[in-house]
């Protein structure tokens, strides 16, 4: 039997996404309380993101805003609903690491478009939109890497939620539908050395 590239790729995202929960679960059991300790609520955010073949997903991330605080689907920087060990986390991406929860499951690989929530998929253009949707959403892709400041962008917008539909929204729709067009295993490769690169630096 030959394996194919998506073969391929989602056995290099199991292998990776389960060794490093098996590394990792230490750091992701002291990071659990000391959410728990900093602010009352949950250590784990879920919510509905929409997946490949448009089908909906819960994504796990570690909860760095106060539980059930309203407000904008976007975060700014200054951000008041962000918890004190919140803003460590963002500004780390460790709050990113519980995905690859999504990734074992099948929801998600560890490169490709990020997942966006159902009220922004319905932003993008019919074409892009079955274009995107035709893989696995990531943890990291090329729009996460240029778009790394991305709450700062919107920290300094008047009005952030409109910078973000009308403009990081259409950006990061280009560079999806770039990624997943010209997408390769040593691409994915490349782009997990730079979004690792990426964090240290920050």
């Amino acid at each position: 039997m030959t394996l194919t590239a998506p073969d391929l790729k989602r056995g290099c995202d199991i292998l990776i996404s389960c060794a490093a929960l098996v590394a990792l679960w230490p750091l992701l059991i002291a990071i659990a309380i000391a959410i728990k300790l900093d602010t009352r609520g949950p250590a784990l955010f879920r919510q509905i993101r929409i997946g490949r073949t448009g089908q909906p997903f819960r994504i796990h991330k570690f909860r760095t805003m106060i539980a059930g605080a309203p407000g904008s689907l976007v975060s700014t920087s200054d951000d008041q609903r962000i918890t004190r060990i919140g803003r460590i986390l963002r500004a780390t991406k460790l709050d990113e690491l519980p995905q690859f929860i999504d990734v074992v499951a099948g929801h998600m690989s560890i490169v490709g478009p990020r997942p966006e929530v159902p009220a922004y998929v319905d932003c993008w253009p019919p074409q892009h939109r079955e274009i995107i949707l035709s893989i696995r959403p990531g943890i990291t892709d090329p729009a996460s890497i240029q778009l790394r400041h991305e709450s700062d962008l919107l920290a300094n917008a008047p009005e952030p939620d409109r910078y973000y539909r009308e403009v990081l929204l259409p950006l990061k729709t280009s560079l999806y539908v770039q990624y997943v067009e010209t997408r390769s295993l040593r691409g994915d490769l490349a782009i997990m050395f730079k979004t690792a690169a990426a964090v240290l630096r920050r």
